[in-house]
């Protein structure tokens, strides 16, 4: 193998530029890092003063900064498109747990639309310390390229790299090697890459760096939504790399430690005290929902069919807690207590081209264990962890990469696809060796592997045009929405997570909105009004997050132990105080919890608008496949006939007895999905949304957001 001096000798510096850095005020840095790879062009900018009062940071420049960049009709693989991270002010703080979060835009592949995938690691807040509020990337290079960030000699290099391996496991180790002076520099080095296979799919995604100094091992967190890590590799990017002198308390420069750290204290000695009762983030992470969701009949099974399975057990929290590493403080940012960034140490990898190497899985997470398991019928916990592996240093979502497999499996299994169409594999639910081999073959860019890279929807499109099965069906299977697959919970029995999926901007995504438990279990929001509110105000609560570089698993992961007795549980309404607290304490500014909502009302509408200009962001896109809302098979309907049965006498107002199967599927849906049309009148209305979902100019001047550019495009779409 290519040592690390070779690699190193073989790179050809195509560009170098020197900056001035300054030292934090107040959580930024106000520059942005503009770099054209086309031209191998590298800048500062400026950032304006109205992008930093209406977009904050974050998820809020980076979309920012794409709308100035591209057209209405600019593709994803097109060189005028763009790759953005920004933390955000709060971000990188040390005092207070979650703080280590950035947030990836772009055109995505999938969508078609903008696309903002949130990750963990350091790269995010090491970009800041460095000078930078974000990282803009434009254009195309001709050979993979490394862009490396200096953040001690306050240079920026972007230079030729021949013969580093792509695969991420590999690649980042050699370059925290690379870039290190000596074994204790390793934690002061962040690299983001992708993978070989984002080179052959639509679904690639970024794995973000952070070195463990316990097991002195590199590790990678995802931005895994959207095809990231697809442009990435389009853009011939091989990785990207920062480097900084260190850490130290008060990197940002805030105007009130003392309040910072007084709410830091409190919310560790919550970790310390409560989370073995609650959710046990520091020894399972959110893995412990895995038999919690079965119990619940949440679980996805066969591709979201079912919501349990006899054999769930085998996939248990306790599982999980028994092949993570404990005793280990796994937090993927400096000072956070929640420790929730838990791994496998040593797995002896069965397959692939790493077979007979001992590494290091990060996870896997809950997401994972589900779509690397369940929702394909295959319930080893050896699979899933090998697939994690796989998914990650190739470059491959999970998410994806889960729901994807789910669709395929239901098409073999419906006649739809056959070991013909497959290349000779028989791709039936439970067929573990089989999914494997397709991961490895999209991989290596073979056979069928190339068409499950392409995801739902375009598979759907392509087995329609070969005339392999019946398009309605598929479109009821096919479990994505806008182009995003589904993350992992079956939303059958939550009409408000129904909406949280489909309505959401980018897609189907689980980070705008959890509402299952407040709605299903709970039945805290029975009426659509109540589902409304909760669809307008925790989607703009959690953009909030994206918007301040936190993670959101510290609010409501851990609760206080008078929670449950607050006027607004769901909300945690100790913890929102917290981050009032912390954005007054970074940025001095008066801030109010009216006013985080707020703050993300602007940003959540701009987005809406942003995918509005790109052709979509209407009704018709809100549209959600009918798996996600009821059942649509006989089996699937028989599988809970008692549940449904029940329901159609007691809700609907029609008696079952006497009637077919084929003829209560059909009342069954009739019933969803005029729900599911009046909660989109219910949301869009306390929005301040058209029926059609489109911002109305009055509500946009009430949130100062009546911009010109904007008004352009919503204006003839007024109702």
């Amino acid at each position: 193998m290519t040592d690390v001096m070779e690699m190193k000798k073989a790179h050809t510096v195509l560009k170098q530029w020197s900056y001035e850095w300054k030292p934090l005020d107040k959580g930024y840095t106000d520059k942005i890092l503009y770099i054209n790879l086309s031209r191998n062009e590298v800048g500062a900018k400026d950032v304006p003063p109205l992008m930093k009062e209406k977009f904050i940071g974050g998820k809020g420049y980076g979309l920012r900064l794409l709308w100035d960049a591209t057209k209405h009709n600019t593709c994803w693989n097109d060189p005028e498109n763009e790759i953005n991270i920004s933390s955000g002010p709060v971000g990188g703080i040390t005092q207070y747990s979650g703080t280590g979060k950035a947030i990836c835009v772009s055109i995505s592949p999938q969508t078609d639309i903008p696309i903002d995938s949130n990750v963990g690691g350091h790269f995010g807040p090491f970009l800041k310390f460095a000078g930078f509020d974000a990282l803009e990337i434009q254009g195309k290079a001709l050979n993979d390229v490394i862009i490396f960030i200096d953040g001690i000699n306050h240079k920026v290099e972007i230079f030729d790299a021949p013969l580093e391996p792509v695969n991420s496991h590999l690649l980042a180790e050699n370059l925290h090697e690379m870039f290190s002076d000596e074994e204790k520099d390793k934690k002061n080095v962040a690299v983001v890459s992708a993978g070989i296979a984002a080179d052959h799919s639509l679904i690639g995604m970024l794995n973000f760096s952070f070195y463990d100094p316990k097991r002195k091992l590199v590790r990678l967190k995802q931005a895994g939504r959207g095809g990231i890590g697809t442009v990435f590799r389009d853009k011939k990017i091989k990785a990207l790399v920062v480097k900084i002198p260190g850490v130290k308390g008060n990197l940002n420069n805030v105007v009130d430690l003392d309040s910072i750290i007084e709410r830091g204290k409190k919310f560790n000695k919550e970790m310390r005290e409560l989370d073995d009762s609650q959710c046990q983030m520091r020894a399972i992470g959110t893995a412990h929902l895995t038999n919690i969701m079965n119990d619940y009949d949440l679980l996805p099974v066969n591709n979201f069919k079912f919501g349990s399975h006899k054999d769930a057990d085998k996939i248990h929290a306790n599982v999980w807690k028994s092949r993570f590493t404990q005793g280990i403080p796994d937090g993927c940012w400096i000072g956070c207590n929640m420790s929730c960034a838990k791994g496998i140490d040593n797995y002896e990898l069965r397959t692939g081209p790493y077979k007979g190497s001992k590494v290091i899985v990060d996870g896997p997470e809950y997401e994972s264990t589900s779509s690397l398991g369940s929702i394909m019928g295959i319930f080893n916990p050896d699979f899933t962890i090998e697939t994690n592996f796989y998914c990650d240093t190739y470059g491959i979502c999970t998410i994806t990469w889960g729901t994807t497999m789910g669709f395929i499996m239901e098409c073999f299994e419906n006649g739809i696809l056959n070991e013909e169409r497959t290349g000779g594999l028989k791709l039936n639910f439970g067929n573990a060796d089989a999914a494997m081999e397709l991961l490895h073959q999209l991989a290596r860019g073979e056979g069928f592997g190339l068409i499950a890279g392409k995801g739902v929807r375009m598979m759907k499109k392509i087995f329609a045009e070969k005339g392999w099965g019946d398009p309605q069906f598929m479109q009821d299977i096919g479990m994505e929405n806008k182009g995003l697959e589904y993350s992992q919970y079956v939303s059958k029995e939550s009409l408000a997570q129904q909406g949280g999926y489909a309505m959401t901007n980018k897609g189907p995504q689980h980070d705008e909105a959890w509402l299952i438990f407040m709605d299903m279990v709970n039945n805290q929001i029975p009426t659509f009004e109540k589902k409304a509110e909760a669809l307008h105000y925790f989607p703009m609560f959690r953009t909030w997050f994206g918007l301040m570089g936190l993670c959101k698993l510290p609010w409501n992961d851990v609760e206080p132990e008078n929670n449950a007795q607050t006027d607004e549980p769901a909300k945690v309404p100790e913890h929102v105080d917290n981050y009032v607290t912390i954005y007054k304490a970074v940025t001095g500014k008066e801030f109010d919890k009216k006013e985080l909502i707020r703050m993300s009302e602007r940003v959540y509408n701009f987005q809406r608008i942003f995918s509005i200009r790109r052709g979509y962001g209407l009704r018709k896109h809100d549209a959600q496949p009918y798996r996600a809302a009821g059942p649509v098979t006989a089996e699937e309907y028989e599988s809970r006939a008692e549940r449904y049965d029940k329901q159609m006498k007691e809700i609907i107002g029609v008696d079952p007895v006497g009637k077919s199967t084929v003829e209560k599927l059909a009342i069954t849906r009739k019933y969803r999905e005029d729900r599911y049309e009046k909660l989109l009148d219910a949301v869009y209305q306390r929005r301040g949304w058209t029926k059609n979902g489109v911002p109305k100019i009055e509500h946009l001047k009430n949130l100062g957001m009546d911009l010109p550019e904007l008004l352009e495009v919503v204006g003839p779409l007024q109702d």
